[in-house]
């Protein structure tokens, strides 16, 4: 299970939360990580909206050196490839499904539930979304690649699951390239994708934060 229970960020305006998004962080870090973001997104005041920022636990990281810190899985190569734990993978992307299903326990929807993740927690994240039995909100893949894309099977429910991914074009960490091989993948699977990339390394920047708050608006908003 994560090494802790998760950050949530509830709604402004003391609403009851309407809609969750679920934000998986990379190696090395932890859900405080993406706490920034949710203030700098300029969400309508009528999307009354929870964020989950889960935290890895910590664990040996063969690429570094075997020394534990906070990882959803195992790295084992540097080549990015990219050879992974694909077992912990599964094990990570199972318990990100346990808390879609305390956000569904709470009262929301899971149509109105998106899964986030960057870098290597958007290869969890990936795995989750497209794995959850039932139909989800959206998938939001942040600087990462889709580890599992020959050895999942895709949930029916999430067959359609619209899928946005983004990445920096000078990405030092997690290749563009692979990034855009994801978005391959998941086309091939026959998702909704959209591609977006981003004049900057492994990170986020302005004009991306504006296009990600436009998308969850769309993907969030009431029907």
């Amino acid at each position: 299970m994560p090494a802790t229970s998760p950050l949530i960020i509830e709604p402004s305006r003391n609403r009851p939360a309407e809609a969750a998004v679920i934000i998986l962080h990379g190696l090395g870090a932890d859900g405080h990580d993406f706490a920034p973001l949710v203030p700098a997104l300029p969400l309508p005041a009528d999307l009354a909206v929870r964020f989950v920022l889960p935290h890895a636990r910590s664990r040996p990281v063969t690429i570094n050196g075997g020394m534990s810190m906070p990882a959803w899985y195992d790295i084992l190569d540097m080549n990015l490839g990219r050879r992974i734990d694909e077992p912990e993978l599964i094990a990570s992307a199972k318990e990100v499904q346990a808390l879609i299903d305390e956000q569904r326990h709470t009262g929301i929807d899971s149509r109105r539930i998106v899964l986030a993740g960057f870098s290597q927690g958007g290869a969890v994240a990936y795995h989750a979304a497209l794995t959850y039995p039932e139909p989800l909100a959206g998938l939001l893949a942040l600087s990462t690649y889709f580890a599992t894309a020959d050895s999942l099977t895709l949930s029916e429910a999430n067959r359609q699951l619209v899928t946005e991914v983004h990445h920096g074009t000078f990405d030092p960490v997690v290749p563009e390239a692979l990034g855009r091989q994801g978005f391959e993948q998941a086309k091939a699977l026959g998702l909704p994708a959209h591609y977006r990339t981003y004049d900057m390394a492994h990170a986020l920047c302005p004009e991306q934060i504006g296009d990600i708050s436009t998308w969850l608006t769309q993907r969030l908003s009431q029907a």
